[in-house]
């Protein structure tokens, strides 16, 4: 049975998707036309003879027909969008872009400007509209048509830059940089910090292959609190997983076989696993998500090492902000899970780069700049790793770099960096 964060978080996948809001304005266009109808009998038919209620007719007719071109228009543009984002930076960022609120409401209102007018024409193809009908349709047309402007207006406006390689990668950004201040709020998920399980523990194993999007700690702690007994997350969001992975692990056996697997059920039912990684919980997979644009752009048939640079900044920026609080909310006291640790941020963020950019004395000097800011900007989560990276990013510069002089240059900050934190070799 689902608790209610799970359903909270199940809610939350559900209302981003596209078809939500196009459905919702759908059914809004019926309703609206419709209720005209009721609404109609409030008003005199002398009204609405009066203003003129006989002209909503082929406003609705260019209405429809203008909506369904629009409709059709800006599908092709947002599909274009998508390929683009997919060959210019990564194929993680069409997620994000698939979440667009502006892209979804405009086109949730195009299409139930477009459901009105054909509702509103086969209802007064049928007679159910009387004068005042009529003339209250007419009225709801033309605040439809006023929507309908601005909608255009803002989706002029949004054409500008949607789909676009900065766009995609500001996106990728502010995903990853509020991941990681979440997670930089409540290190542990609300839970104990990691200790070692005693000996004797037994696990749950994972029964599908994938990767775990969310954990619902407070369903755990539910069942540890029923069970009497402390369970250990194994597997938090983020973490790959198959039929002989644990996800957690059990201080307290059950006494009998049926009450386990009511147990373990209970405990597969707090994780969501799933083929692809999520950002929301998974402040690793945004950073993965920067390098991989990077070290696209830095390829030899893309060629832009100002890209790899500029990822280089954005990665720090976002890196900043990892500042583990010192006091954390223990809520769930019956359940210990692992923060996620400062040399595995590094890693993840500058490893594909320093792989590909080696080559390039421009983005190698800039790792080596970057990497030097983070350990001065945050000495104790980051001066170690990052003068590790540095070290290890020298090494492979000093393999792949021509001329001697730019090897001299990218050793010597490295290992500045590495005196300065007191770091002799990679780990």
């Amino acid at each position: 049975m689902l608790s209610l964060s799970n359903l909270r978080w199940r809610l939350r996948i559900i209302l981003r998707e596209i078809w939500v809001r196009v459905t919702a304005f759908g059914v809004l266009g019926i309703l609206t036309a419709l209720s005209s109808a009721w609404f109609g009998h409030m008003i005199p038919d002398e009204f609405g003879l009066k203003m003129g209620a006989d002209s909503v007719e082929p406003i609705l007719t260019i209405m429809a027909t203008a909506m369904l071109t629009v409709t059709t228009f800006s599908l092709q543009i947002m599909i274009t969008a998508f390929g683009s984002a997919q060959t210019s930076a990564t194929p993680r960022a069409i997620k994000l872009m698939q979440t667009d609120r502006i892209t979804q409401n405009v086109l949730a209102s195009f299409i139930g400007s477009f459901v009105f007018a054909l509702v509103g024409l086969i209802a007064l193809q049928t007679q159910i509209y009387g004068a005042s009908g009529r003339f209250l349709l007419l009225v709801v047309t033309i605040g439809v048509v006023a929507i309908v402007v601005v909608s255009l207006l803002r989706w002029v406006q949004h054409l500008s830059e949607f789909g676009r390689l900065g766009d995609v990668i500001s996106r990728v950004e502010d995903s990853a940089a509020n991941a990681l201040k979440n997670r930089s709020a409540d290190p542990y998920l609300g839970a104990q910090p990691w200790e070692a399980p005693p000996t004797g523990v037994w696990p749950v194993k994972s029964r599908r292959t994938g990767n775990v999007q969310h954990v619902d700690i407070s369903q755990l702690q539910e069942i540890a609190q029923a069970h009497d007994c402390r369970i250990w997350l194994c597997a938090p969001p983020g973490n790959f997983v198959h039929p002989a992975a644990d996800l957690v692990v059990c201080d307290g056996l059950p006494v009998d076989a049926q009450t386990r697997t009511q147990m373990e059920e209970a405990i597969l039912d707090s994780f969501a696993v799933d083929h692809a990684r999520d950002f929301e919980q998974d402040p690793q997979f945004g950073l993965i998500a920067l390098a991989e644009i990077a070290s696209r752009a830095l390829s030899p048939a893309v060629n832009d090492p100002g890209t790899g640079i500029d990822i280089l900044g954005r990665l720090t920026r976002v890196l900043a902000s990892w500042d583990p609080a010192a006091e954390f909310a223990l809520r769930h006291d019956r359940v210990y899970a692992r923060s996620i640790p400062p040399e595995q941020l590094i890693e993840d963020a500058f490893s594909a780069i320093a792989r590909d950019g080696a080559g390039l004395f421009e983005v190698a000097l800039r790792l080596q700049v970057v990497l030097g800011a983070l350990a001065k900007m945050a000495p104790e989560q980051f001066a170690k790793p990052a003068a590790q990276e540095a070290l290890r990013a020298a090494l492979q510069s000093e393999a792949a770099l021509p001329l001697a002089e730019n090897r001299a240059r990218i050793s010597a900050a490295a290992a500045a960096l590495a005196q300065d934190v007191g770091v002799s070799r990679p780990a």
